[in-house]
């Protein structure tokens, strides 16, 4: 499933990632307000902010001054999780324009791929570079890059004791009827854990980050 989520990075953090879903094994009854599903398999996304790039000539962070601009986009994703590790891929492509367009050129644009756990606990992270290439006299180009991660089954999977208690039919009488169990600590707690992300964005220095995330 691909996701886009909202996410706050400063530096080379990576802060809580809100709002994710993802689809599979757990289906709550809606009866009582809640509707949860999920898999073993990574929700994948892009974080704010780091879609896109802008690289300008000089130091002026002006409309003039741009020299190329490029965004990620068309993410597809695939996952196997027939195995103990569960193995996630992401290819995206991403789209170039270059506001001078005499001669051919060549430019390298680094991206991230990441593995949070919990929405703030970075497991892994890798850093690829995705070559565009312009022809003499074209003004626009295209390129693709690609993601992966494994990720252990185990540590994406519930306990069946916190899987029982979201389960679990809940009849008009009964103590905790009224109660939304993904509410209780416990539940939430080993939900968070269980909880697998792969996210991918260019590799931004902090100048480029900050001119995303304040134009």
């Amino acid at each position: 499933m691909i996701v886009r989520c909202r996410i706050a990075i400063v530096t080379a953090a990576l802060a809580a990632l809100a709002g994710c879903k993802s689809s599979g094994d757990i289906v709550v009854d809606q009866s009582i307000g809640i509707t949860a599903l999920r898999t073993a398999c990574p929700a994948v996304g892009i974080p704010d902010y780091t879609g896109d790039v802008t690289l300008f000539r000089g130091d002026e962070r002006t409309a003039e001054a741009i020299d190329v601009v490029a965004v990620i986009t068309n993410v597809r994703s695939q996952c196997d999780d027939t195995g103990e590790k569960v193995y996630s891929t992401a290819t995206f492509d991403v789209l170039a324009r270059r506001t001078d367009t005499r001669g051919p050129r060549t430019v390298e644009l680094p991206y991230f791929s990441v593995v949070l756990r919990g929405g703030n606990a970075v497991v892994s992270k890798q850093v690829g570079t995705v070559t565009v290439n312009f022809a003499d006299g074209q003004e626009r180009a295209q390129a693709t890059g690609t993601a992966g991660a494994y990720i252990d089954r185990a540590a994406a999977t519930l306990p069946p004791d916190i899987v029982e208690r979201i389960n679990r039919q809940r009849r008009p009488g009964d103590e905790d009827a009224a109660i939304d169990p993904l509410t209780l600590p416990e539940v939430r707690t080993a939900l968070s854990r269980a909880n697998f992300e792969l996210l991918m964005g260019f590799q931004l220095s902090e100048s480029q980050l900050a001119y995303n995330a304040t134009r």
